[in-house]
């Protein structure tokens, strides 16, 4: 007779011996739902491990089998919708079903689910007003305390213990003592957790007016979206073109329909502002998702959307797989940004969950930018999104005046500051007008390398071949940006012994060091890695910004995106040149983007903007075309050159990295990995048209103490393709002491 039986994977298990494993249902559960997570033992040592249902088994009479230990409640399992998408991840990305169902799920899903939810002490009267007025009049209650709060509990009814306490200045113990006589009860009730409560209070639901063009553009997106099909639109709109009111009223016709939506964000940073303007519209309909908010603040979002209790989802990058129904419309803000790629396991793109979504629901994506992806372009104008475009700002408001400032010519003259006479100049003057100004360098630290003068050695990380960055704060030091080492700056040469050490390059710490010699006395916001690390940083140092008690906004790529400031006039990129000449076919992309999204942030109100442009490279055409905003000028430069060489969006570009603590081994895995990939292709796979290039060293060839190597392969990345990598990937998985992933289309390539 077969043991009733289940299918599990588990969510432990790597990449090589993913598969379904078969366990017997102990005695005590009759089934288990398909997408149920479940405790299993696993391995020899019968480890208990999470697994997730993927249907009934029905395994050889007689076989033995080991039992399911345990299973979550069934809010924690996954709907089929949520189950096919970890199947999608794992099989487009080439990663385990276990890395797509954490990345899916909360972490805090995994703990003890009781623990999980917040619940706080309340107190409620046992009396009823009658009998609470009766008791104050005599004599059983000997304390005023006591008669406080049973006086209070009388007006107000249930309230929080806390409360009770702030309010009358009582002890917990004077509450207990009267809940032991029986005139009140002390109990608990359940809260969702949720730092951004109050943004929801006062709810604004003033008409949104558009102006003709964005009328025009609102009409041809709800066109689309009430089609109740999968399509994707392009809403390409110069910075201050007044993308968010159309966003807001697609939102609106969603809801009114009776769907759902999604508000994707690139940043954190951007996180605060934009939750403002969804909660004060939709109230404690909206939940926000980040990696910022703490475990169970995320759990409680989670829950809130799967219970049904939210119909708008705001967040950063995991917020795509927030479990909405009747899921409508999804918004992707500032498109292009790199961080809507995951590094991590599986190294999703946002956009290809987005379209996995829509296509289940019938919904409308809208990738919105005034830079787009040249991916992202390229599909509009070949007819595979909807291209919707914005060529003026919003309200008759003027795209700030741009000056490029030669800094050859300053070093010439003697000027070795990171600020230009001219930068320096009108920053003065902005403060003088009572405006802002918003500085953008994409380093952070004081300075950006040490260097022997008698040998030429650059101080780099004992554990990654990079070079030490000089901090400052709170005191010097060295620190590697990678792995996150730490030493005192040496006072000799480690390689030489001499004592000639200067220091290359400057940061924001040292940006900031010289707006404080400004003769103006300007105040300094510094807003990087180093001094947003709080938990609502972003939101409180942006939020004292906006209030006029800062002057200066001066910080890396965080500043530079989707932010309005009606009070900043002047914007400056202190090195246009960072990134430019970097070994990536998306060098310019990058640094055409970055210069035009910071320009953007001056002028958005009635006074006019200012940008200047400090480089060392001024006729650079990337550079003259961020200057003048022309977006299509240089698409349409670059995507020639692209189309050339091959690069996307004319291929894919698959990234197989193998890494090892151990350099000989991965020198040899290397080896065979390559000879491996070249048969392949010449045998089992002769009919997949691609290219292979390396070995390479990876960009940084040594990072926390493991060297990399990647093979890059030119192609279209589809099933065929996929079944090529796949049996790659698990050939480099047999290699002893090495490690492998494969990433499309990567960031950095």
């Amino acid at each position: 007779m077969r043991v009733p039986a289940v299918s599990v994977r588990v969510l432990d298990a790597p990449f090589h011996i993913d598969r379904p494993f078969d366990y017997a249902l102990p005695a005590h559960m009759d089934t288990l739902p398909r997408g149920t997570l479940v405790r299993v033992p696993f391995g020899r040592g019968d480890r208990p491990v999470w697994g997730i249902v993927m249907g009934e088994a029905t395994p050889d009479e007689g076989l033995a089998l080991k039992s399911v230990l345990s299973r979550l409640d069934a809010a924690y399992a996954l709907d089929e919708e949520m189950l096919g998408l970890c199947l999608f991840l794992a099989d487009y990305y080439l990663a385990s079903l276990g890395d797509a169902v954490r990345c899916i799920l909360p972490p805090a899903v995994f703990q003890s689910s009781g623990n999980n939810i917040y619940r706080v002490p309340t107190c409620a009267p046992t009396l009823s007003p009658a009998e609470t007025e009766e008791l104050l009049a005599g004599k059983a209650l000997r304390t005023d305390a006591q008669k406080q709060i049973l006086s209070y509990l009388a007006e107000h009814g249930k309230c929080l213990r806390s409360e009770l306490c702030d309010a009358l200045g009582v002890t917990p113990q004077q509450i207990s003592n009267l809940a032991k006589k029986g005139y009140l009860t002390e109990g608990s009730d359940e809260k969702y957790r949720n730092p951004y409560e109050k943004f929801g209070e006062g709810r604004n639901l003033t008409p949104i007016h558009l102006s003709r063009a964005q009328t025009a553009a609102f009409e041809t997106l709800a066109g689309l979206l009430d089609t109740h099909e999968a399509k994707a639109a392009l809403l390409h709109g110069v910075t201050g073109s007044g993308k968010t009111q159309i966003m807001l009223r697609l939102i609106d016709r969603t809801l009114e329909g009776g769907r759902t939506a999604i508000v994707l964000v690139p940043e954190i940073a951007l996180t605060p502002q934009t939750v403002r303007i969804f909660c004060s519209r939709y109230g404690a309909r909206v939940a926000v998702i980040h990696s910022s908010l703490s475990a169970g603040e995320r759990f409680d979002a989670w829950r809130r959307i799967k219970g049904g209790e939210v119909d708008v989802v705001i967040g950063t990058r995991s917020a795509v797989f927030a479990p909405l129904p009747r899921l409508g419309l999804i918004i992707v803000d500032e498109e292009h940004e790199h961080t809507y790629q995951s590094e991590q396991d599986p190294k999703y793109h946002t956009r290809q969950v987005c379209a996995y979504r829509a296509g289940i629901h019938g919904a409308l994506t809208v990738l919105a930018s005034a830079t787009p992806s040249f991916e992202s372009y390229y599909a509009a104008v070949t007819g595979r999104y909807t291209l919707v475009s914005l060529t003026e700002r919003f309200g008759g408001a003027r795209l700030p005046e741009v000056d490029i400032v030669d800094m050859r010519k300053e070093l010439r003259s003697g000027n070795v500051s990171p600020l230009s006479h001219t930068l320096y100049d009108a920053i003065g003057e902005v403060k003088e007008r009572g405006e802002q100004t918003i500085l953008f360098l994409n380093r952070r630290g004081y300075h950006a390398s040490l260097q022997c003068k008698s040998c030429g050695t650059v101080v780099t990380c004992p554990h990654c071949s990079v070079a030490l960055t000089l901090h400052v704060s709170p005191s010097p030091h060295l620190l590697c940006h990678l792995c996150g080492y730490s030493a005192p700056p040496p006072k000799a040469c480690p390689a030489c012994g001499e004592p000639h050490l200067f220091h290359v390059g400057y940061g924001t710490e040292k940006v900031e060091n010289e707006l404080e010699k400004h003769e103006s006395h300007p105040r300094v916001l510094r807003m990087d890695a180093d001094t947003a690390s709080g938990k609502q940083a972003y939101d409180r140092m942006l939020g004292a910004f906006r209030a006029g008690e800062y002057d200066i906004l001066l910080g890396t790529q965080m500043v530079t995106k989707g932010h309005d400031f009606p009070k900043v006039t002047l914007v400056g990129v202190v090195l246009a040149d960072t990134g430019l000449y970097a070994n990536d076919f998306r060098a310019s992309e990058r640094t055409f983007s970055l210069i035009t999204q910071v320009i953007g942030r001056a002028g958005r109100a009635d006074a006019p903007g200012r940008a200047i442009i400090q480089t060392y490279s001024p006729t650079n055409d990337v550079i003259r075309l961020a200057k003048e905003q022309d977006y299509v000028g240089f698409y349409e430069q670059e995507i020639a050159l692209r189309r050339e060489m091959c690069f996307p969006p004319f291929c894919d570009m698959v990234q197989l990295t193998l890494s090892s603590e151990d350099e000989e081994k991965l020198s040899r895995a290397v080896e065979q990995v390559t000879e491996q990939a070249k048969t392949l292709a010449s045998t089992s796979y002769a009919d997949v048209a691609l290219s292979l290039f390396g070995p390479l060293e990876a960009q940084v060839y040594r990072a926390a103490e493991q060297y990399r190597m990647r093979l890059i392969f030119k192609c279209r990345w589809n099933k065929r393709t996929r079944a090529y990598m796949r049996e790659l990937l698990l050939f480099a998985a047999g290699q002893r002491g090495v490690s492998a992933s494969v990433e499309i289309n990567p960031l950095h390539a």
